[in-house]
């Protein structure tokens, strides 16, 4: 952003240079750029001077330059061969001596003592165009009679000369996007380094109105798009070109003037920092202002002679009619003021940032109006912005303010109250801070302390801070005026080389399970932690009320953050299907987000909201295909099922630290869950229903799995990972066949079993499964390995006859198992 060194003069009497001024702004946040000097006429019209032609005679070796001798009020007149057919003596002219540097565009041209057809010429008799004057070239520049020999061009054309300082206003401070946004900060600055800085506003006394029934009629049909509209009608005013101060003001920030009216608003605009319109009064159908939205597809023409569509979610300004511009964004082609107009209408309101930023988004504009709007303007100062462009309008414009101001806010926007303590201000920044500065600090950036203790303050915080609405936020503000090099670094480093955090851990342990699945073949994916809202309604598991949702959404695609990784896995398995990669595996690490309003505590605004790492894995397709060596193989459920559980596995989770249960809800047709001893989920895998799947267009199965990260970090938090040399004796393996009820399942045989044999039953296999022909109805045949081990000696027929007695026992009393 462009600010003008002489322009922030106005509100603050200052002696810093603009090289001091950048670097105090700098300093406290407001990140100055560069510096360029800015003139009324390029170069400023240096080394030009009055002149008087004393003599004009025809040159000998031409028939159009002519010999002049030239009085320029320091002596001796100089010889100049001129071209120009208008060139007489006794005129007065303007006239750029040796070393002159004259401007067309970016060239440069140095006036130099030089020789035209073998004279001597000592200067050049300048044209308007030459020296940026004007744009005429049918001659030299006659100036009057009146005009003083000697006098410099720089004064007789009163050049002005300023410095532009390029400012980076951060997404944040939307409030330091005007001369006197910045001038506030700079006044905060000065005084806090001891200068007595009086930080002037514009005055509005000299606003008056008169009784006028015509008044243009204000209504606000949508009040959430529009929380305030202020406006007022003036009458008479007579449009022209801008007076010179008003022009170089505008011109030296780069805008280019239009006329009175209009520049008035950009004017203040850029002064105060809140965008401004004004409507002809005479294009206003109805007399009548209707602030709301218009139909899907309602066509409108804007001030770029460009149709657009128009959405049911763009805020239009309407007359009895028609729309007349796109609220906070861009003007309607017949919503301007000309040359003809003689009534206004002048518009100051506040729109909802959120509506203006999607209606910018949707049709690609990018003004000042805009840029502003949708960062948060102030909604208390609509009525002296307005104030102030109206008597700026009648100054220039004449006419007079008719009826009263039209104000309609009908819920106001009270400033925000932060309860901030001296411990916290002192601890954050790493200084102890006197109280007494804290308090200037705050006065100086005009956060009103409305109430003190000994330890806490209650600061009030202005409408214009959109961005300061924690303590923290004011703490910043205090840090970056008492200025960040005040802060010393203390003699003394405290740190320890070995430090790890529990993030480091689950970093490393991230990474550890990474490289086992991209070694079984999977890619890592990372999907947007924003996502769709309609994702979950009408769900159970991951009901649309318990959604973390956007206060302003770029689009309805992105309004609330994630509940589950599911569905952005899901809509990458849909991509790479719609481009024939039909075979996934696919696997990625990202946080959930979830809101429970049950869980709301009075002072704490964030305990309903949750935040949860988790690991998802995707599965469809074909595990092998088109291969010599292999046959075709599809994957399978119970393929994830493998992948889970050497994850768990190979972070120290071993079979006997979880129980499983088979479930099926509205997320899977079927899943089985990972419970931990204590009841939390560990992880759940299964089959995602096809009610899902269709959603996305996906015509094949989808395998499914959500690991809970932060309850496997916790149930491996003391974990020890150790090795033991492998045994010197032999394992042995005995098999039975069991005949069993259908409902019964395998885990519930390997639960019974290890609780039977703790120590020296190591593992349980099913090999087989049977069920059909001559086998009781209901019931099944399930093959079961059993591995048994001593690691310090050799197992006797004996012992191993005696687990093998125990195991079989137990499993006939609690599951009615039989031997076949």
């Amino acid at each position: 952003m462009n600010i003008s060194y002489n322009w922030l003069k106005e509100y603050l009497n200052f002696d810093l240079q603009p090289e001091e001024v950048a670097a105090a702004l700098t300093s406290i946040g407001l990140e100055t750029g560069g510096i360029e000097e800015f003139q009324t006429i390029k170069g400023g019209l240096e080394g030009l001077v009055i002149g008087h032609v004393l003599t004009c005679e025809d040159h000998p070796n031409s028939d159009h330059l002519h010999i002049t001798t030239v009085d320029l009020g320091n002596g001796e007149p100089q010889q100049i061969v001129c071209g120009a057919a208008n060139v007489a003596a006794g005129q007065k002219v303007v006239v750029a001596t040796l070393g002159a540097k004259l401007y067309d565009g970016d060239d440069v041209f140095t006036i130099k003592k030089s020789k035209i057809r073998g004279i001597e010429s000592n200067g050049m008799i300048c044209a308007e165009d030459e020296i940026g004057v004007g744009t005429s070239h049918h001659g030299i520049i006659e100036l009057p009679q009146d005009a003083v020999v000697g006098t410099l061009a720089k004064d007789y054309y009163n050049v002005k000369s300023d410095f532009i300082l390029e400012v980076d206003i951060t997404p944040n401070r939307v409030d330091a996007a005007s001369h006197y946004g910045v001038a506030r900060d700079l006044a905060a600055y000065l005084t806090q380094q001891g200068q007595q800085i009086k930080l002037e506003k514009p005055s509005i006394d000299s606003f008056k109105t008169v009784a006028d029934s015509d008044a243009v009629k204000v209504t606000v049909e949508n009040q959430a798009a529009c929380p305030r509209y202020s406006g007022v009608t003036i009458k008479g005013v007579t449009v022209k070109e801008s007076p010179e101060w008003l022009q170089n003001r505008l011109k030296s920030i780069g805008l280019r003037p239009i006329n009175n009216v209009v520049d008035v608003t950009n004017y203040v605009l850029h002064e105060m920092g809140h965008p401004l319109h004004a409507f002809d009064k005479n294009q206003i159908k109805g007399n009548q202002v209707i602030v709301k939205t218009t139909p899907e597809g309602s066509k409108f023409v804007t001030l770029d002679e460009l149709e657009r569509k128009m959405s049911e979610n763009d805020l239009m300004i309407c007359n009895a009619e028609e729309g007349m511009c796109i609220a906070g964004v861009f003007g309607g082609l017949k919503s301007g003021v000309t040359e003809a107009t003689t009534d206004i209408f002048l518009e100051s309101a506040y729109f909802n940032p959120m509506w203006v930023r999607k209606t910018a988004r949707r049709h690609g504009l990018n003004t000042d109006s805009s840029f502003r709007f949708e960062r948060g303007a102030d909604p208390n100062n609509t009525v002296y912005v307005l104030k102030r462009a109206a008597t700026l309008i009648q100054e220039l414009a004449g006419g007079t303010i008719a009826g009263d101001v039209v104000d309609i806010y009908p819920e106001p926007i009270e400033n925000c109250k932060v309860e901030l303590t001296y411990a916290k201000v002192n601890s954050l920044i790493g200084k102890e801070i006197p109280k007494e500065t804290v308090k200037n600090i705050l006065k100086s950036l005009e956060k009103e302390i409305v109430a003190e203790y000994e330890t806490t303050l209650i600061v009030s915080i202005p409408t214009y801070r959109v961005d300061v609405q924690r303590d923290v936020d004011v703490i910043e503000d205090i840090l970056r005026i008492y200025g960040y090099n005040n802060v010393e670094i203390g003699q003394q480093v405290n740190a320890t080389l070995s430090y790890k955090t529990d993030t480091d851990k689950s970093n490393r342990l991230q990474n550890l399970a990474a490289e086992q699945l991209i070694g079984s073949g999977f890619n890592e994916i990372l999907n947007n932690s924003l996502t769709k809202s309609a994702y979950y309604n009408d769900l159970v598991s991951f009901p649309g009320a318990n959604c973390v949702m956007l206060l302003n959404p770029l689009s309805n695609d992105l309004n609330a953050m994630r509940q589950t990784l599911l569905f952005g896995g899901l809509e990458s398995v849909a991509y790479n299907r719609n481009r024939r990669n039909n075979d996934l595996s696919l696997f990625e690490f990202g946080n959930c987000y979830r809101f429970e309003a049950e869980k709301q505590k009075e002072g704490e605004s964030l305990s309903p909201y949750s935040e949860d790492q988790h690991l998802g894995l995707w599965l469809c397709g074909s595990k092998v295909s088109n291969s010599w060596a292999h046959g075709d193989e599809e994957t399978s459920v119970y393929l994830l099922k493998a992948y889970v559980e050497n994850i768990f596995t190979r972070l120290g989770v071993n079979s006997n630290r979880y129980s499983t249960l088979q479930v099926s809800d509205d997320i899977f047709a079927a899943a089985l869950t990972y419970s931990t001893k204590g009841g939390k989920q560990l992880a759940i895998a299964g089959i995602v229903n096809r009610s899902l799947t269709k959603q996305f267009d996906i015509d094949t199965p989808v395998f499914y799995a959500d690991v809970n990260w932060n309850v496997l970090m916790r149930e491996i938090r003391n974990q020890k990972v150790t090795f033991s040399e492998i045994s010197k004796f032999p394992a042995v393996k005995r098999d039975l066949a069991l005949l069993l009820d259908k409902a019964v399942t395998f885990a519930e045989i390997e639960k019974i079993a290890f609780e039977s044999e703790r120590k020296l039953l190591k593992k349980v296999e099913l090999f087989d499964v049977y069920e059909g022909k001559n086998l009781e109805a209901g019931k099944k045949s399930y093959a079961v390995s059993f591995h048994i081990q001593d690691e310090t000696k050799t197992l006797t027929d004996k012992q191993i006859e005696s687990i093998m007695g125990k195991i079989q026992n137990n499993l006939e009393q609690k599951l009615n198992a039989k031997l076949r």
